[in-house]
């Protein structure tokens, strides 16, 4: 049963970054054809796909890319035996677990603020487009306590990395 909810949420993850990329890629085509055939510029047309990259970088990061798929500096995890590399391993969740933890506050206190101003001329405010960064946030507390938990759990001689 959790499996097949997961399946189905990481499917629907997987549908919000096509969208993302969609309206990314309709934005840009309008913008040509308006510009090189009617010769009428959309200035939104930028903004929206401004918009658009900058929720599809944080929710891909944040739902729809695997662990191995992000960029990762493992020279050293994997020059170790399997105890330091669960060391290592589990420091670096550590880490990124109170990096994003104290940063909360701070942000969400930010993204609150923002909402007094809004984008130029799509007129979206800007703490609803910073607000994929709050999100981000906590996908990534999640995921790191959740690698966590699977070391924690994994056979001492198979640490993942």
């Amino acid at each position: 049963m959790t499996r097949s909810v997961l399946k189905w949420l990481q499917r629907r993850a997987d549908n919000v970054a096509v969208g993302l990329l969609t309206a990314i890629f309709l934005s840009f085509i309008l913008q040509i054809v308006s510009r090189y055939v009617f010769r009428q510029p959309l200035g939104w047309t930028l903004e929206a796909c401004l918009l658009s990259w900058l929720w599809l970088v944080f929710w891909s990061s944040a739902f729809t890319l695997k662990e191995q798929d992000h960029v990762r500096f493992t020279i050293l995890i994997d020059a170790a035996g399997p105890a330091t590399r669960k060391v290592y391993v589990l420091l670096t969740g550590l880490s990124i677990i109170a990096a994003f933890v104290i940063s909360l506050p701070a942000t969400y206190d930010f993204v609150s603020f923002m909402k007094i101003e809004k984008t130029s001329l799509l007129k979206v405010r800007f703490d609803y487009v910073f607000a994929i960064y709050l999100i981000f946030a906590v996908a990534m507390i999640t995921r790191s306590v959740w690698g966590i938990v699977t070391i924690m759990r994994a056979d001492p001689g198979k640490t993942p990395t």
